[in-house]
């Protein structure tokens, strides 16, 4: 079936792209900070770079925050169901979230296609790798629902957001 090696690689890649992102958004926010503290005027593109930054942390976290649960939910219902039932509930929310994902990832290929045309006017970047970011969401998102479905009917996981604290030191 799916390979629990094959889980841990996506979720490390995701890891990866987020902590770089993150990376990326402290450095230019140091910078900014320190060109408007000391510097007789700061760089344009700092501010370009932030948000940019914040796009690629976002599509890639999503899906690490959808696998434990800390994406907006409301689940008080749930709680309170019995344990098939609640297995059941999460199987369908992650079916259905993947389903509504599928449908996005055609009009957010058109929307990253429209980038080719156009470049950010600071960083002078193709807008296309900046606007990839709403297809790579779609796609992570999509995919973390779909591992969850998978997880669920093999029996790894009661459907529920995984607990990463285990993953800590």
């Amino acid at each position: 079936m799916f390979s629990a090696r094959l889980y841990a690689f996506i979720i490390a890649l995701c890891r990866i792209g987020t902590g770089c992102a993150f990376g990326i958004l402290i450095a230019t926010v140091m910078v900014q900070v320190f060109s408007r503290t000391f510097l007789a005027s700061s760089p344009v593109w700092t501010e370009e770079l932030t948000r940019h930054a914040l796009l690629f942390m976002a599509a890639f976290g999503v899906g690490l925050s959808f696998r434990n649960g800390e994406l907006v939910n409301v689940d008080i219902v749930c709680e309170m169901l019995p344990p098939p039932v609640q297995r059941t509930l999460m199987f369908v929310s992650a079916g259905l979230t993947a389903a509504f994902c599928l449908l996005l990832l055609s009009p957010a290929w058109r929307f990253v296609s429209i980038g080719v045309l156009q470049t950010s006017p600071a960083l002078g970047v193709r807008m296309d790798f900046i606007h990839a970011t709403v297809f790579i969401l779609l796609a992570v998102l999509c995919l973390f629902a779909v591992l969850r479905m998978i997880r669920i009917i093999t029996g790894v996981s009661d459907g529920r957001p995984e607990d990463t604290t285990k993953d800590l030191p």
